[in-house]
């Protein structure tokens, strides 16, 4: 059974709020907690705030807080305010003060399903990713001449740098 909380008219510019709410995004209420008491963002006591809320809900509805997760949360842009910064001779610039509407829907976790979190390489597939970006070194005859840079010994260069070194200063 899906728990709803809203927060609306929050007076922090969205894509601040967006940074907060993406590290929560698919976590247990508790994992949730936890990474926004060590966040250290302005958007944080409000979310935060909101999650409280919305756990409170579930509690009235009798779900137990240990089995839910954050299913959806979605940060919407609000109505901005309008305001006017004087500039020079005598013109004026609009200043938009941006307001926040979040939405959090909680469920609970079911026996047969697991929370959604981000797939991380393995071991292996990370040692094979690397091992197809060395150059390969074929059998050459022991007089060839290697064909890249890096064959011969020299150090990879960044673009830029190697610009600077051949400028003539004197």
């Amino acid at each position: 059974m899906p728990i709803t909380a809203k927060l609306r008219r929050l007076r922090i510019a969205p894509r601040k709020v967006r940074l907060v709410v993406d590290l929560i995004r698919g976590k247990s209420v508790e994992e949730a907690q936890t990474i926004l008491n060590f966040t250290v963002k302005k958007a944080v006591l409000p979310v935060s705030k909101l999650l409280k809320s919305a756990v409170a809900n579930a509690k009235v509805q009798k779900l137990d807080e240990n089995n839910l997760y954050i299913s959806k949360i979605t940060v919407d842009e609000g109505q901005k305010l309008k305001r006017w910064m004087p500039r020079a001779r005598g013109q004026a610039y609009e200043i938009q003060k941006k307001t926040v509407h979040i939405t959090l829907i909680l469920d609970e976790i079911k026996k047969g399903k697991r929370i959604k979190t981000k797939k991380t390489k393995d071991s292996k597939e990370v040692k094979r990713a690397e091992k197809a970006k060395e150059p390969k070194k074929e059998d050459r005859p022991e007089g060839a001449k290697p064909e890249s840079r890096i064959e011969r010994g020299f150090p990879k260069v960044e673009k830029g740098v190697k610009r600077i070194f051949r400028r003539k200063s004197f």
